[in-house]
């Protein structure tokens, strides 16, 4: 059977921005009907490319072939007109709009000779999209008032409503539960059949191999490998994106446990969790499963003095404390590494430097004054020790990859010399050698002594650096298993109190 002929070609594409080439020689083919999967380390390329493809950026070489014609994509408007369009990780929403004025835009259907908008049909025609995805959502609901999912979700139907031929994915499922997951690979599916080229970028590598039929390694802007998905595996993919060999991914705890550390008995915060009991030791990595909304994060914010209790008692070693602020946790030894580094983590407008120190400034005080010269040494030390790739300390926090940002808030917590460390969703966002230094500085920690609380929603973090794993079910602990018995079966059965076959956690098996 002859081979689909390609709908998009971009043959020889090359970038350069001042001080570095972003991207050499790069080649992309796109085909009707197929899941193209673009992956690479951050920096490796892939943004600059499909924004190549969007508009946004001009190729310095090379040519884009769209149905077999050369093709000048002028602007992200002509994209648009070329039915090529994208849905961004970052959500690019109006707020204060409707469901329905975000949705269709400008092409708002409009009725009588004066062209007033009908907002009738534009409920039912925004209703028609939104139940591809099962969603109960009012189309004259304001865009804020969503979940930050329910926003995805939106932004996918928008770019439907445009009538995209080619429809590229960046990071699409970062945002979303396990059920809009599996509908949105349904989603996916149907457009397949419905002839369109789809790109999907997406961290989560099992993600591609469960929904693409072809695969393209990038590797410092240039092209390592592309061909079939049915022809490669998971480690042959890491080892092109990292130019290496990534044999123990998770590692392994070396270090010994200790006395107990932290203990929790009986902790209630309504509306949040009931009466979650656990106890941690010094050197243990605890991993905490369950599915999106099981109360992981709670018991995280409750521990660090986020989120109030109404009972229960927390002990630091054998003596019980009152935890009621962020500060007072912190001053017990307790820190939080937040799951949304952006937003609840990082000083996005400030650099390196502030967003290490913030923390414990006081250390830096003379008479009165902050010592800069005492802070920038503290500073560079964490830099080199956690192999932070920046300009220097006062680069900006927002230009920095995923995996940079995040040690940058590891450092922050790692200057107040935790005893505890509340790891939530560490990796969330970054690419897989990031993920391998991050779960290589936990273990370091935990051998140090540090006692790990690792609050994640991808089955193989969960299974592959967890000493010992507590699984959560609407808002109490479900159950416990050591890492020698844990496997995903066991922890989806605790997670949802049922076993089915085909059963996932976010990031693994969506089968």
């Amino acid at each position: 059977m002859p081979e689909e002929p390609a709908f998009v070609e971009m043959r020889n594409i090359s970038k350069r921005f001042p001080g570095v080439r972003a991207l050499s020689d790069v080649s992309l083919s796109l085909r009707r009907g197929e899941v193209h999967a673009l992956v690479g380390e951050n920096g490796a390329g892939k943004s600059t490319l499909v924004k190549i493809l969007s508009g946004v950026y001009q190729p310095d070489e090379g040519e884009i072939l769209l149905r077999g014609e050369q093709t000048e994509v002028k602007d992200p408007r002509h994209a648009r007109d070329l039915g090529i369009a994208i849905v961004h990780q970052e959500l690019n929403l109006f707020q204060n709009l409707t469901v329905a004025e975000n949705l269709l835009g400008s092409s708002m259907p409009t009725r009588g000779i004066l062209g007033f908008g009908d907002r009738q049909a534009a409920d039912q025609t925004t209703t028609e999209y939104l139940r591809r995805f099962e969603l109960p959502i009012d189309p004259r609901t304001p865009v804020h008032k969503l979940s930050v999912a329910q926003q995805q979700v939106v932004e996918i139907s928008r770019a439907l409503v445009q009538r995209a031929q080619v429809l590229i994915f960046d990071e699409p499922t970062s945002s979303l539960t396990e059920h809009e997951c599996r509908l949105l690979f349904k989603t996916i599916e149907q457009l397949k059949s419905e002839g369109l080229c789809i790109v999907y970028i997406s961290h989560r590598l099992e993600e591609i191999f469960h929904i693409a039929e072809r695969v393209t390694v990038l590797r410092d802007g240039q092209l390592v490998s592309t061909g079939p998905i049915a022809d490669t595996d998971i480690a042959t993919v890491i080892r092109d994106m990292v130019g290496r060999e990534l044999e123990d991914l998770y590692g392994q705890s070396l270090g010994s446990k200790g006395d107990v550390v932290l203990s929790v008995e009986n902790l209630t915060s309504p509306g949040h969790f009931n009466n979650v009991s656990f106890e941690l030791r010094a050197g243990e990595i605890m991993g905490m499963a369950g599915m999106i909304g099981a109360g992981r994060s709670d018991v995280g914010l409750a521990l660090f003095g986020a989120i109030p209790v109404s009972a229960g008692t927390i002990r630091l070693g054998k003596q019980p404390v009152d935890i009621r602020s962020p500060q007072t946790a912190m001053s017990l030894g307790l820190a939080y590494l937040s799951e949304d580094r952006r937003d609840d983590g990082l000083f996005l407008g400030m650099t390196v430097r502030p967003n290490i120190t913030v923390s414990h400034l006081a250390r830096f005080a003379r008479f009165g004054f902050l010592s800069y010269q005492a802070e920038l040494a503290e500073v560079q030390d964490y830099i080199r020790t956690l192999d932070i790739h920046t300009p220097g300390p006062e680069a900006m926090v927002m230009n920095l990859s995923g995996g940079n940002q995040q040690k940058v808030l590891l450092a922050r917590w790692l200057a107040i010399h935790p005893r505890v460390l509340i790891a939530d969703e560490p990796t969330r966002g970054i690419d897989v050698g990031a993920k391998g230094e991050i779960y290589a500085l936990l273990h370091h920690l935990a051998e140090q002594g540090v006692a790990i609380i690792l609050i994640s929603s991808e089955m193989p973090e969960v299974l592959g650096i967890s000493d010992r794993i507590l699984v959560m079910h609407e808002g109490q602990v479900a159950g416990e298993l050591s890492r020698s018995e844990a496997t995903q079966e066991k922890i989806v059965t605790l997670a949802t109190k049922q076993a089915f076959p085909g059963a996932e956690v976010k990031g693994y098996n969506y089968g």
